[in-house]
């Protein structure tokens, strides 16, 4: 029998970071990874280099059913007490757009971070454990290929279902489950659009073409860059609306944020009546999507210089660069999704400490919990906050 103080089933993010705080205190703790390495998502996010935390994290960049929850962890480990650990370790970042910190370069510096961090309060790592049963009597027994693990603390840090190529299950739920705490409905979250029909033939057609745009959906808009895909649509504006998209629901695209579409045509046909409308749209918009638009909005104006185009309609087809309306599909799901959204109902949790309120000793932290950040490094920053709540008791 393998006995400790602190059994963390899920060596991603929130688990490493848990065992470190715990660690720290003294306790005795054994990380239990069910793939062959820890870190996974680590190491593939921010294109590898690792989008570890956003100089403006509040509350309000997060997802809940309950949207106080994340509050008190994020206050207590904010996103400074993250940096202030990466620069102990003197990794190189910067900061890109909207306080999006990066590792100048690799994501193989985080990981190799937490790890060392590990190995100095000598937390215990497995990998490829495949774990059968997590029982509590007075204390929990977990059993791993038929070994058995006992400790009077166990947390749950397995992550959701997105991405399963890596590893993702559905273990942490039903394992909260069979704890008898509740779990929300889940969803890809952070993921890109499909479309079929006319729709998908224009998106693949225009496949590789990026604009900076703005996407509306149930009363939230983002803009950022948008991506055509040979499927949909993708980018940062996009990634961010999925979180909030209803399926069977439309998206509004203003394809000229910031931008008077009226004025701009209308002054074009006062200081270049004899310009064609695709080709003052071709200034500010990629000439394919334009050419595009032409064909499916504006095909009456199309061959129209702008001093025949009379301004009624001038406003018009600047009201629809305004707000194209499309109706996704579907969306990828967890296969690309960066993220779950749902998971462990919080009401079973304490906000303080991410202890469940049935069982003594059980915790709940990062990504399996009913708490999804923006895109931006907001959910590595809850992995690190909740993971230090509770690794403080644990």
């Amino acid at each position: 029998m393998n006995d400790y103080d602190v059994i963390i089933l899920g060596g991603g993010a929130a688990g490493l970071m848990c065992a470190i705080a715990a660690g720290n205190r003294g306790r005795r703790v054994i990380v239990l990874e069910g793939s062959n390495k820890v870190g996974k998502k680590i190491l593939m996010s921010g294109g590898g280099r690792c989008n570890f935390t956003n100089l403006h994290c509040e509350s309000s960049r997060f997802l809940s059913a309950n949207p106080n929850f994340c509050i008190s962890a994020l206050s207590r480990y904010t996103q400074w007490d993250f940096i202030a650990l990466v620069e102990k370790h003197g990794i190189a970042y910067h900061e890109k757009a909207a306080g999006q910190l990066f590792c100048d370069k690799s994501s193989k510096d985080i990981l190799a971070m937490l790890e060392r961090e590990c190995a100095q309060v000598d937390v215990n790592i497995l990998t490829q454990c495949d774990i059968t049963t997590a029982t509590k009597n007075e204390r929990f027994h977990v059993i791993s290929d038929g070994e058995e693990f006992v400790s009077e603390s166990l947390v749950i840090a397995t992550g959701g279902l997105s991405i399963p190529k890596m590893g993702a299950s559905d273990f942490g739920y039903r394992l909260a489950k069979q704890f008898g705490l509740k779990v929300l409905d889940t969803h890809a979250g952070l993921v890109p659009f499909t479309f079929t029909g006319s729709m998908h033939e224009l998106t693949e057609r225009l496949s590789g073409i990026s604009l900076r745009a703005t996407i509306s959906t149930s009363g939230v808009a983002f803009t950022d860059d948008v991506l055509f895909t040979h499927r949909g649509l993708s980018g940062p504006a996009a990634l961010q609306s999925s979180n909030y998209w209803i399926p069977g629901k439309e998206l509004q695209l203003d394809l000229l944020p910031g931008s008077d579409a009226a004025a701009l045509l209308l002054n074009a046909k006062t200081s270049q009546p004899k310009a064609r409308l695709r080709t003052v749209l071709s200034e500010v918009l990629p000439r394919a999507l334009v050419l595009e638009l032409q064909a499916r909005l504006w095909s009456t104006a199309a061959e129209k210089i702008l001093a025949d185009i009379p301004d009624k309609e001038l406003r018009q087809l600047a009201s629809q660069l305004g707000n194209w309306t499309l109706k996704p599909a579907a969306t990828e799901g967890y296969r690309t999704a960066e993220v779950t959204l749902g998971g462990i109902d919080t009401n079973a949790l304490s906000s303080k400490t991410m202890e469940s309120r049935q069982h003594a000793g059980l915790y709940c932290i990062g990504e399996v919990v009913d708490v999804t950040g923006h895109l931006g490094g907001f959910n590595f920053q809850w992995a690190w906050s909740s993971a230090q709540a509770a690794g403080q008791v644990a």
